[in-house]
C-alpha cells in the first residue's frame, strides 16, 4: 500500500463565491444550492442532443420542486411530466392541471383511489392526462374496478421489461391478452407503452456486451409495438406515447422509430452517481452547503489517542479535523479540497467529523460544500432549495412533501 499524498489546499474560488451569496442572505443552516446558470446550460445540453421529433418529459422525482419543475417546463417547451407518488402526482395535477403526467412506477390502487378522492373538483381536469402505469394482469384489473367506480375513462401505459427485469411485460402472450382487454373495455384507453433500460451503461463494452443489450432492449419494445399495431392499428401506434430512457441513457436515442419520447432529470443536476461518459457534457448544477461548528487544528480520535501521531504521519489528509452541522447526507465534500469522512469515528446526523490535510483553512460558520450522490431524497433533506446566480441567492424553492 502506497503513502497517501496530501489532498489539501486552497479553495475553490467558485466555492468561496457561494459561500459568500450564502452568508449575505443570512443563511445558516444546511442548505441544497442550485445554481441557476449551470441548470439552465443542462437544459440546454439535453435539448441540443433530442433528435428531431423527440419529446422530453420531466422526471418530477429527481426534481422535486414545483418551482424547479415550472422553470424547466419553460426552458424546455415541454408539458410532459413523470410522477412517482401520490403527494406528487396531486400537487402537480393541483399546480399544473395543464401537464401530462405518466406514472413513472405503478401506484398501488388505495393511493390511485385516494388520487381521486383527494383532487379538488374544480382540477378534475387534470385526471384525464394522467397515465396509470399498469405492470400485470392484476393491476389491470384493479384498475378496471377504479375506473367503474369514479365513472372515468383511465388512459393506461403499460410498463415494459426490456431487459432490467424489475418487472413489467415482455412480448407474448400475456402482453397480447392485456392489450386486447385493454380494446374491449370502454372504461380504459390505451396510452402507450414505457421501457426503462438504465442497467445498459453499467454494462461492460468488451465484447459487445452493451451494444448487445441496447440492441435487444429495441428489439423487445419494437415487438411490443408490433404486437400493440395488430390490435389498435398501426396509424394509432403512431401517435400513443412511446416513452424510454433516463438521464444515462437519453442520449443512446439518435431517432424516433422506437421512443417518441425520452424521460430525464437528474442529468439537469449532475449528482455523481450521473458521472458518466455519455454525461460528461452536463455539469453539477446542486451543492449541499453546510456550516462548520468546530474547526481543530489537530485531529484526536477519542480513546485511541496514542495512536494518532502515528496516524498523522502515514496520511496527511488525517492532520486537521472539522465538525459540521448536520451530515450523514448521501453526499461527498468537495470543498474544500481534500475532505473525507472519519471511518473510524464513524458518521453523524448530528456533527459530522471530516479530515483534512495540513493546508486545509477554514473557520467556524464557514461552508462545507459537498455533492449529492443523487437527487431524488436528497433534495427533500433541507427544506427550501437556495437558487444561486451571478454571485447571489436570488431565490427559493420550496420543494414537495417527503414520500416514498
Amino acid at each position: 500500500m502506497s503513502k497517501p499524498s496530501d489532498k489539501s489546499g486552497p479553495r475553490d474560488p467558485y466555492f468561496l463565491q457561494m459561500q459568500k451569496a450564502l452568508t449575505d442572505a443570512g443563511i445558516a443552516t444546511p442548505t441544497l444550492v442550485i445554481d441557476r446558470a449551470r441548470l439552465n446550460a443542462n437544459i440546454d445540453t439535453l435539448k441540443h442532443h433530442l433528435p428531431q421529433g423527440m419529446g422530453y418529459r420531466i422526471v418530477a422525482k429527481s426534481l422535486p420542486s414545483l418551482r424547479l419543475i415550472d422553470h424547466i417546463c419553460k426552458r424546455t417547451d415541454t408539458d410532459r411530466l413523470m410522477t412517482f407518488n401520490l403527494p406528487m402526482l396531486l400537487a402537480l395535477s393541483t399546480e399544473m392541471p395543464e401537464a401530462s403526467q405518466l406514472l413513472g412506477k405503478p401506484l398501488p390502487i388505495q393511493a390511485a383511489r385516494q388520487y381521486f378522492h383527494k383532487l379538488p373538483p374544480e382540477r378534475s381536469d387534470a385526471a384525464g392526462r394522467v397515465q396509470w402505469l399498469i405492470d400485470t394482469p392484476k393491476r389491470l384489473e384493479q384498475y378496471q374496478d377504479l375506473a367503474k367506480d369514479v365513472g372515468r375513462t383511465l388512459n393506461i401505459n403499460l410498463e415494459l421489461d426490456v431487459g432490467l427485469h424489475r418487472g413489467g411485460f415482455e412480448p407474448g402472450s400475456e402482453l397480447g391478452a392485456v392489450l386486447h382487454e385493454i380494446e374491449l373495455d370502454p372504461n380504459l384507453e390505451f396510452a402507450g407503452f414505457m421501457g426503462y433500460e438504465p442497467h445498459i451503461p453499467s454494462l461492460p463494452t468488451s465484447l459487445g456486451w452493451r451494444d448487445k443489450a441496447l440492441a435487444g432492449a429495441w428489439r423487445s419494445y419494437r415487438a411490443a409495438l408490433d404486437q400493440a399495431a395488430e390490435v389498435f392499428g398501426k396509424e394509432a401506434i403512431e401517435h400513443i406515447t412511446r416513452n424510454a430512457a433516463g438521464s444515462p441513457t437519453y442520449r443512446y436515442y439518435e431517432d424516433t422509430s422506437i421512443a417518441n419520447e425520452v424521460s430525464a432529470g437528474s442529468c439537469l443536476m449532475k449528482p455523481t452517481h450521473f458521472d458518466t461518459e455519455l454525461l460528461e457534457p452536463h455539469t453539477p448544477a446542486s451543492f449541499i452547503a453546510t456550516p462548520v461548528i468546530k474547526s481543530v487544528a489537530r485531529t484526536r480520535m477519542p480513546g485511541l489517542e496514542f495512536a494518532d501521531n502515528t496516524k498523522r504521519a502515514w496520511d496527511p489528509n488525517y492532520s486537521k479535523t472539522i465538525f459540521i452541522y448536520g451530515g450523514h447526507w448521501l453526499a461527498d465534500p468537495v470543498d474544500p479540497p481534500g475532505l473525507e469522512y472519519n471511518s473510524t469515528f464513524g458518521r453523524s446526523s448530528n456533527q459530522e467529523m471530516l479530515n483534512g490535510g495540513p493546508e486545509l483553512q477554514i473557520a467556524p460558520d464557514e461552508f462545507v460544500f459537498l455533492r449529492p450522490h443523487q437527487s431524488e431524497a436528497v433534495f427533500l433533506q433541507f427544506g427550501d432549495i437556495a437558487v444561486y446566480e451571478d454571485g447571489e441567492i436570488v431565490d427559493s424553492w420550496p420543494v414537495f412533501e417527503a414520500s416514498a
